[in-house]
Formats: C-alpha cells, structure tokens, sequence
C-alpha cells in the first residue's frame, strides 16, 4: 500500500480549476494529494477543456469557415472581426513592367495602418510570372481591420481567411 501526500498549492489548483471548468474546479473542502500508488491514468483533458476535436481537424477548412479573397491594384478589407485569423494564398506578379511590385497586409485602426507582411517581386527580365504562397496567422482586436493591397495592375493577392479562435482564444470549429 502506497503512502499519500496531501499539497497544498494555489498555482496547481488554479489550473485545476482551468483545466475542468465543468467540474467547478475543485471546490470547498478538497485538497490536491499524491500517492506513491501506481493508479492508472486515463486522459481526460481534452473532454474537461470541452473540446473533443484534435488540434489538426479543428483547423480544418470547411464551407461555412472560409472566406475566399482576391485583390488587384486596390487596397480592400479582407477581415474586420475580432479573434485570430490564418490567412493563406498566393501573389502572383506578371512581370510587364519594370520596378517592384508588392502585395501588402495591412492592420488598420481608424487612424493608422501598419503592414504586417509584404510579399515583393522583383522584376526580372528573364522571368514573365513569379508566384509567392503565404500563410500565417494574425491577431485584430477591437476596432481593427486587416486589409490586403497590390501596387500594380499586374499583382493579384489571393487566398482565404479562416478564423481560427475568437479573441478570447477560444478555438472555432469548422
């Protein structure tokens, strides 16, 4: 027979409490214990924390998550929600003319907008079209907007966006 230990520590029964919000935590009265028992353990976390979908197949893309996007020589808002946001897809350039041409993500408040990603082509003469895949994840709090943008009429920025959790965190299904 095992001997058992009773730990009192705030830190751990404040992720108890995280970790099984159905439960209550663990509520008046009750204290942690460890056992030098070996009990078999079977985990239940992902059922305590409500989600029973694997990380991968949540951020699965599905008809009513996907929003499809396709910007060429405007600068249009593509999300103005809160939460977390993947957005993916392409620029692609036809190289017509000389100079750079540029693809922009922007987050905008009101007032200002700062790029947060900035795929460029170069023009080459020995290349006629160059296509950049992107795919990353950006936050928009409150009153923000993310926007995409084209500096040429031969530059298309196209791709989706998914919103992934809300601002909170907290994941969307598909």
């Amino acid at each position: 027979m095992g001997q058992e230990f009773f730990i009192k520590s705030s830190s751990l029964e404040d992720k108890v409490r995280e970790l099984l919000p159905s439960q209550g935590g663990l509520g008046a009265g009750f204290d942690l214990s460890a056992s030098t028992q070996i009990v078999p353990i079977i985990d239940l976390t992902e059922s305590a924390e409500g989600s029973n979908v694997r990380a991968d197949l949540q951020s699965a893309l599905s008809f009513d998550t996907v929003t499809a996007f396709s910007v060429n020589n405007a600068d249009t808002t593509i999300v103005n929600n809160t939460g977390y946001f993947r957005v993916f897809g392409t620029f692609s350039v036809n190289n017509d003319s000389t100079g750079n041409h540029e693809g922009r993500f922007k987050l905008a408040d009101g007032f200002s907008s700062k790029i947060i990603y900035n795929p460029i082509s170069v023009n080459k003469a020995n290349e006629n079209t160059v296509i950049t895949s992107y795919d990353f994840i950006v936050y928009i709090s409150s009153g923000e907007s993310l926007n995409a943008q084209t500096t040429t009429t031969s530059g298309f920025l196209r791709g989706c966006t998914r919103q992934i959790a809300d601002i909170n965190g907290n994941l969307t299904n598909p």
